[in-house]
């Protein structure tokens, strides 16, 4: 049996780190730099796999010769990633097996744009890891995305036969169902939050809400980890998911970031067995 790691200190400056109207007071890079430094390796390696999705963005224009902005967010440098899509072998499996298929055009998932191929194939990736944190959370994103898929659908009456992502059993409700819950709300409660947030008109006030959802899912999650490396993945996601707004809209972002930083003032209060 594997004892958790525990990284009191780090974990214990959490709360200091606020975020102020205009900016982070630091990248998620920067961050992340930081913790390479004080994780053990396993535990840094799963900090990594939250940036991977800047890999496949990047990988993306790559391969389409695109010329897009480089993430510099991401875990691998262009030079890789160019010699990476010449001769596949050092990236994870799933890029090697979408570089394969795209550079022979042999779909892995017929029907469905190369941009949602390889989002499935990396949240297949995400779901395989032995962290239940991650494995938890990542089924929770997936299933708001394909939900909020299903309402966008319904709402314009569009076709959803490459609409979701993932073989599982929402989805096959998502597909099926004429309730307005999709008959998946006693057995998954966020879809009836999802149902309520659609009904807002506003585009970005709508985008909002739904990050704040997953902003509270993340402290359900992490309810009974105390300075483990759970605790840090859930920061590093949020931190993710505040300077996209950041980007995104700065007005919306300032609004969330007066919610979100009460609530990192009460998310790091710890039993008193754990005081140090």
């Amino acid at each position: 049996m594997m004892f958790p790691r525990y990284y009191h200190y780090i974990v214990a400056g959490l709360p200091d780190m606020i975020l102020d109207q205009k900016k982070l007071s630091f990248s998620t890079a920067e961050f992340r730099n930081e913790l390479k430094e004080h994780l053990h390796p396993d535990d840094y390696d799963l900090v990594c796999l939250l940036f991977l999705p800047a890999d496949n963005s990047n990988l993306l224009n790559l391969l389409r010769k695109k010329k897009e902005p480089f993430l510099e967010t991401g875990n691998y440098s262009m030079k890789m990633l160019e010699a990476e899509i010449n001769e596949p072998s050092d990236l994870p499996a799933y890029m090697q097996q979408f570089i394969h298929a795209y550079k022979f055009e042999s779909p892995v998932f017929h029907g469905y744009t190369w941009d949602d191929q390889l989002a499935w194939l990396y949240y297949d990736h995400m779901l395989q890891t032995d962290n239940r944190f991650l494995k938890e959370w990542f089924t929770f994103d997936l299933h708001v995305k394909n939900v909020r898929s299903a309402l966008n659908a319904r709402r314009y009456k569009l076709s959803t036969v490459a609409a979701y992502i993932g073989n599982n059993a929402i989805n096959d409700a998502l597909k099926s169902s004429t309730l307005t819950d999709f008959g998946l709300s006693n057995e998954f409660p966020f879809v009836n939050e999802l149902t309520t947030i659609d009904e807002d008109g506003n585009p970005m006030e709508k985008e909002l809400a739904v990050d704040m959802l997953r902003w509270k899912q993340l402290d359900e999650l992490n309810t009974f980890h105390y300075f483990t490396i759970e605790v840090l993945l859930s920061f590093v996601i949020r931190l993710i998911m505040a300077e996209r707004w950041i980007q995104l809209q700065p007005e919306a972002g300032r609004k969330m970031f007066r919610e979100i930083t009460e609530n990192l003032k009460k998310s790091y209060v710890f039993p008193k067995e754990f005081n140090i």
